[in-house]
Protein backbone atom coordinates (compact mmCIF):
# COMPACT_ATOMS: atom_id res chain seq x y z
CA UNK A 1 0.00 0.00 0.00
CA UNK A 2 1.32 3.17 -0.90
CA UNK A 3 0.50 6.52 1.02
CA UNK A 4 1.42 9.63 1.19
CA UNK A 5 1.71 12.05 4.12
CA UNK A 6 -0.42 15.34 3.51
CA UNK A 7 -0.46 17.10 6.84
CA UNK A 8 2.27 16.54 9.50
CA UNK A 9 1.67 16.88 13.19
CA UNK A 10 3.14 20.41 12.62
CA UNK A 11 0.99 21.54 9.41
CA UNK A 12 -2.36 19.86 11.44
CA UNK A 13 -1.20 21.91 14.81
CA UNK A 14 -0.73 25.60 12.47
CA UNK A 15 -4.32 24.55 10.34
CA UNK A 16 -6.17 23.92 13.47
CA UNK A 17 -4.62 27.15 15.35
CA UNK A 18 -6.03 29.40 12.51
CA UNK A 19 -9.14 27.77 12.41
CA UNK A 20 -9.67 28.86 16.21
CA UNK A 21 -8.55 32.25 15.35
CA UNK A 22 -11.00 32.62 12.69
CA UNK A 23 -13.95 31.22 14.65
CA UNK A 24 -12.94 33.96 17.19
CA UNK A 25 -13.27 36.66 14.28
CA UNK A 26 -16.53 35.89 12.98
CA UNK A 27 -17.85 35.48 16.02
CA UNK A 28 -16.33 38.86 17.24
CA UNK A 29 -15.17 37.16 20.29
CA UNK A 30 -16.15 33.48 21.93
CA UNK A 31 -18.98 34.07 23.87
CA UNK A 32 -21.79 32.11 23.23
CA UNK A 33 -19.89 29.50 20.75
CA UNK A 34 -20.42 25.98 21.37
CA UNK A 35 -17.88 23.64 19.51
CA UNK A 36 -19.89 20.37 18.98
CA UNK A 37 -17.21 17.31 17.85
CA UNK A 38 -18.25 14.63 15.42
CA UNK A 39 -17.40 11.34 16.67
CA UNK A 40 -15.02 10.14 16.12
CA UNK A 41 -12.21 12.12 15.44
CA UNK A 42 -14.33 15.53 15.38
CA UNK A 43 -14.31 15.68 19.16
CA UNK A 44 -10.63 15.91 19.79
CA UNK A 45 -10.55 18.45 17.18
CA UNK A 46 -12.84 20.49 18.97
CA UNK A 47 -10.87 20.30 22.36
CA UNK A 48 -7.99 21.20 20.73
CA UNK A 49 -9.58 24.46 19.05
CA UNK A 50 -11.41 25.41 22.53
CA UNK A 51 -7.72 25.29 24.37
CA UNK A 52 -6.26 27.62 22.01
CA UNK A 53 -9.04 30.21 21.97
CA UNK A 54 -8.89 29.69 25.67
CA UNK A 55 -5.42 30.26 25.38
CA UNK A 56 -5.48 33.87 23.32
CA UNK A 57 -9.18 34.96 24.87
CA UNK A 58 -9.53 33.94 28.22
CA UNK A 59 -12.76 32.18 27.78
CA UNK A 60 -13.52 28.64 28.09
CA UNK A 61 -15.36 27.63 25.31
CA UNK A 62 -17.61 24.32 26.12
CA UNK A 63 -17.23 21.19 23.93
CA UNK A 64 -19.74 18.37 23.05
CA UNK A 65 -19.78 15.46 21.18
CA UNK A 66 -22.25 14.31 18.93
CA UNK A 67 -23.26 11.12 18.03
CA UNK A 68 -24.85 11.11 14.22
CA UNK A 69 -25.08 6.78 13.32
CA UNK A 70 -28.99 7.19 13.98
CA UNK A 71 -29.38 9.61 11.52
CA UNK A 72 -27.13 8.45 8.37
CA UNK A 73 -29.04 7.88 5.28
CA UNK A 74 -26.82 5.09 4.31
CA UNK A 75 -27.85 2.61 7.01
CA UNK A 76 -31.16 0.81 6.97
CA UNK A 77 -33.06 1.62 9.35
CA UNK A 78 -33.02 -2.74 9.78
CA UNK A 79 -29.16 -2.60 10.30
CA UNK A 80 -29.19 0.42 12.59
CA UNK A 81 -27.80 0.15 15.84
CA UNK A 82 -29.65 1.57 19.03
CA UNK A 83 -29.21 4.81 19.83
CA UNK A 84 -27.14 4.98 22.84
CA UNK A 85 -27.47 8.63 24.07
CA UNK A 86 -24.45 8.49 26.23
CA UNK A 87 -21.96 8.78 22.89
CA UNK A 88 -23.96 12.27 22.49
CA UNK A 89 -22.96 14.61 25.04
CA UNK A 90 -23.09 18.59 25.33
CA UNK A 91 -22.51 20.03 28.16
CA UNK A 92 -24.63 22.91 27.62
CA UNK A 93 -28.03 24.14 25.93
CA UNK A 94 -27.38 24.91 22.50
CA UNK A 95 -30.67 27.22 22.05
CA UNK A 96 -29.82 30.28 21.08
CA UNK A 97 -26.00 29.52 20.89
CA UNK A 98 -23.73 29.53 17.75
CA UNK A 99 -22.35 25.96 17.15
CA UNK A 100 -19.13 25.31 15.95
CA UNK A 101 -19.89 21.61 14.29
CA UNK A 102 -16.11 20.07 14.06
CA UNK A 103 -15.20 17.16 12.01
CA UNK A 104 -11.78 15.65 10.22
CA UNK A 105 -12.55 15.19 6.76
CA UNK A 106 -15.42 17.01 4.57
CA UNK A 107 -16.63 14.36 1.47
CA UNK A 108 -19.93 13.99 0.01
CA UNK A 109 -21.74 16.20 3.12
CA UNK A 110 -23.65 13.59 4.26
CA UNK A 111 -22.53 13.13 7.46
CA UNK A 112 -22.78 16.58 8.09
CA UNK A 113 -26.19 16.68 7.03
CA UNK A 114 -27.09 13.78 9.53
CA UNK A 115 -25.72 16.46 11.98
CA UNK A 116 -27.16 19.02 11.47
CA UNK A 117 -30.46 16.77 12.09
CA UNK A 118 -28.96 15.79 15.58
CA UNK A 119 -28.46 19.33 16.29
CA UNK A 120 -31.84 20.65 15.63
CA UNK A 121 -32.99 17.26 17.60
CA UNK A 122 -31.32 18.72 20.44
CA UNK A 123 -32.46 22.80 20.55
CA UNK A 124 -32.38 25.44 18.00
CA UNK A 125 -28.90 27.36 17.38
CA UNK A 126 -28.67 31.03 16.06
CA UNK A 127 -26.69 29.30 13.65
CA UNK A 128 -24.62 26.27 12.32
CA UNK A 129 -21.20 26.54 11.22
CA UNK A 130 -19.15 23.80 10.17
CA UNK A 131 -15.14 23.58 10.86
CA UNK A 132 -13.30 20.59 9.29
CA UNK A 133 -9.14 19.97 9.46
CA UNK A 134 -9.18 18.46 5.51
CA UNK A 135 -12.13 19.00 2.69
CA UNK A 136 -11.60 16.79 0.25
CA UNK A 137 -14.51 17.79 -2.39
CA UNK A 138 -16.79 15.45 -4.33
CA UNK A 139 -19.90 16.93 -2.32
CA UNK A 140 -23.41 15.42 -2.75
CA UNK A 141 -25.24 17.60 -0.78
CA UNK A 142 -24.97 21.45 -1.31
CA UNK A 143 -22.87 21.96 1.62
CA UNK A 144 -19.41 23.99 2.72
CA UNK A 145 -17.16 24.33 5.33
CA UNK A 146 -17.11 27.82 7.09
CA UNK A 147 -13.31 27.38 8.76
CA UNK A 148 -11.12 24.94 6.61
CA UNK A 149 -7.54 23.72 7.56
CA UNK A 150 -6.70 21.91 4.02
CA UNK A 151 -8.22 21.62 0.92
CA UNK A 152 -6.72 18.45 -0.49
CA UNK A 153 -8.38 17.47 -4.13
CA UNK A 154 -8.89 14.00 -4.51
CA UNK A 155 -10.01 11.28 -6.96
CA UNK A 156 -12.90 9.30 -5.86
CA UNK A 157 -10.34 6.30 -5.70
CA UNK A 158 -8.45 7.57 -2.79
CA UNK A 159 -8.93 7.66 0.98
CA UNK A 160 -8.16 10.42 3.61
CA UNK A 161 -7.56 9.47 7.46
CA UNK A 162 -7.03 12.01 9.51
CA UNK A 163 -4.67 10.21 12.19
CA UNK A 164 -5.10 11.80 16.13
CA UNK A 165 -2.41 11.13 18.81
CA UNK A 166 -5.97 10.64 21.07
CA UNK A 167 -7.19 7.98 18.95
CA UNK A 168 -4.55 6.53 17.01
CA UNK A 169 -1.33 7.72 19.01
CA UNK A 170 0.44 10.05 15.88
CA UNK A 171 -0.72 12.98 14.45
CA UNK A 172 -0.70 13.35 10.37
CA UNK A 173 -2.68 13.23 7.46
CA UNK A 174 -2.54 10.70 4.78
CA UNK A 175 -3.87 9.83 1.43
CA UNK A 176 -3.78 6.50 -0.20
CA UNK A 177 -5.42 4.47 -2.54
CA UNK A 178 -8.61 2.74 -1.61
CA UNK A 179 -8.05 -0.21 -4.15
CA UNK A 180 -4.80 -0.97 -2.21
CA UNK A 181 -6.56 -1.06 1.69
CA UNK A 182 -9.64 -0.49 3.36
CA UNK A 183 -9.51 2.96 5.15
CA UNK A 184 -10.37 2.03 9.19
CA UNK A 185 -13.67 2.80 9.85
CA UNK A 186 -15.42 5.16 12.78
CA UNK A 187 -17.62 3.79 15.40
CA UNK A 188 -20.32 3.57 13.20
CA UNK A 189 -20.18 1.16 10.29
CA UNK A 190 -20.70 3.15 7.63
CA UNK A 191 -19.23 4.29 4.68
CA UNK A 192 -17.48 7.47 5.41
CA UNK A 193 -19.04 10.80 4.23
Amino acid sequence: MSEKVVLTSREMGRALARIAHEIVEKNTGAEDVVLVGMRTRGVPLAERIAHTIEAFEGFAVPVGALDICFYRDDIAPSESRTVDQSLTDIPTNIADKRVILVDDVLYTGRSIRAAMDALTDLGRPAFIQLAVLVDRGHREFPIRADYVGKNIPSSKDEEIQVLLEETDGTDEVVIWNSADAQMPGSHCKERRS
